[in-house]
């Protein structure tokens, strides 16, 4: 279970700093953005989780928002594996730290 909750904690936050990469890409790339593959790779990297934002969100929420809910529910996916990471390390009585 362990290796279970690290192994998605890693997905997680590969999507999560990809996510911000975008944002930060959409910025400075403007108009261009389009255009650039390195955005290109971080909109195929963050493509299902803003599919599943858009999947749970009303559709009074405008698209233009979706990033910042796929962003929320980054982060309280993390805080939520690391409550299940620390959990699990207390469960164990501490040893699976090497």
């Amino acid at each position: 279970m362990y290796q279970f909750v690290i192994i998605l904690k890693a997905l997680n936050e590969i999507a999560l700093l990809s996510l911000l990469a975008q944002g930060i890409l959409y910025l400075f790339a403007g108009s261009r953005r389009d255009t650039n593959p390195v955005y290109f790779i971080f909109k195929t990297i963050t493509s299902p989780v803003m599919k599943f934002a858009r999947l749970v969100t009303p559709r009074i929420v405008l698209d233009q928002h979706i990033g910042f809910v796929a962003l929320f529910l980054l982060l309280v996916a993390e805080i939520l594996l690391i409550w299940a990471k620390i959990h699990l390390v207390i469960q164990a009585g501490g040893t699976l730290v090497k």
